[in-house]
């Protein structure tokens, strides 16, 4: 039979030898899921920022700036992204990843974006049970480097520019509230500057309570918005506690990032989160990540600065780097004054 699915269990099992963790090590810091509370992010209705009613519009800024300081989360509707494009993407993204595991390996497709498993992890709890495919954009214009996924490139064509008009908007309401120009965030980053992860979590043996589909952890740009199945599994972190998202099948899922957080001071909140594995159902997942130039300056917007001047450049390369040595990423921490 040919597989699909990496060998995620395979890896797993040798992780565990290795690292020389104890068994009850790998529950550490994981929580039943079935303990976890679900919540209701904020629902935001986009169609009230074309309301010809100001105070709607008005209403509508300031529901995504609230959600911003208080959840680091929320969910928008009407977004103008057709249910059709979005059938579309999530169809092409199963196809890919029903391709033998072999062929994901070595076809070399978008030079080689392919990644399961934790490569760098030194524990069990900084392995994740999945795969994925993380596409830089400006891969999208190569139609020789596609080969044969040539309708992949086609849905990617349409899903990019949709979520990149969808994530401007955002993030410019976001940072007028800090007091920038309106047209900050189109100048900062653009179609090529953006990254597109299309994930899949397979069905893992292993209990809950054992192992992390996606490790906790937080978003290294301005924003994500995130397009996701209904089988559920996402959560993140509200008042010390974890607690899971209700899947929306109308709803994109928006995150603040962690240049966000630096650049407003802390009032935007990057926030951990993470998916949990599930043993009866595969999931599937599209982030899209609005990232800017490299060599963009990331600095506090106003009051003295919680975290010294970096650069985007700058702040990817301490996250590689803390990955390669410790197995996981530290984030602002590293950063701050």
């Amino acid at each position: 039979m040919i597989q699909s699915n990496p060998p995620l269990m395979h890896h797993y099992g040798a992780l565990l030898r290795n690292s020389g963790e104890p068994k009850q090590a790998k529950t550490f810091n994981l929580q039943n899921p079935s303990a976890v509370d679900a919540c209701d992010l904020p629902l935001i209705d986009l169609a009230a920022l074309k309301s010809s009613n100001e105070r709607d519009t008005k209403a509508c800024t300031a529901a995504i700036c609230k959600a911003a300081s208080e959840w680091g989360f929320f969910q928008v509707v009407n977004h103008g992204i057709s249910h059709d494009l979005l059938r579309k993407m999530r169809n092409e993204q199963m196809k890919l990843f029903e391709v033998p595991f072999q062929k994901k390996i070595t076809c070399g497709l978008l030079n080689n974006p392919y990644r399961w498993g934790t490569p760098t992890a030194t524990r069990s709890t900084h392995f994740s049970w999945s795969e994925a495919f993380h596409i830089p954009l400006t891969m999208i214009s190569e139609a020789a480097s596609w080969g044969e996924f040539s309708s992949l490139r086609e849905a990617i064509n349409e899903f990019a520019p949709a979520m990149l008009e969808v994530s401007r908007l955002l993030a410019s309401i976001l940072a007028q509230n800090l007091g920038y120009p309106k047209d900050t965030v189109e100048k900062l980053c653009d179609a090529g500057t953006c990254f597109l992860r299309l994930n899949h979590y397979p069905c893992c043996p292993k209990s809950k309570e054992e192992i992390f589909g996606l490790v906790p952890h937080t978003d290294s740009d301005f924003l994500t918005i995130l397009y996701q199945d209904q089988v559920g599994g996402l959560q993140l972190m509200k008042d010390s506690k974890w607690v899971a998202v209700k899947p929306n099948p109308d709803a994109l899922i928006v995150n603040i990032g962690d240049l966000f957080q630096a650049w407003s001071n802390d009032e935007y909140r990057s926030v951990e989160h993470k998916v949990v594995a599930n043993d009866k159902m595969e999931r599937y997942s599209v982030a899209y990540f609005l990232c800017p130039f490299n060599n963009t300056v990331i600095n506090g917007c106003k009051g003295p600065s919680v975290y010294r001047k970096f650069t985007f450049g700058e702040y990817r390369h301490q996250i590689q780097e803390d990955v390669k040595k410790i197995g996981h990423k530290i984030g602002l921490s590293r950063f701050k004054l």
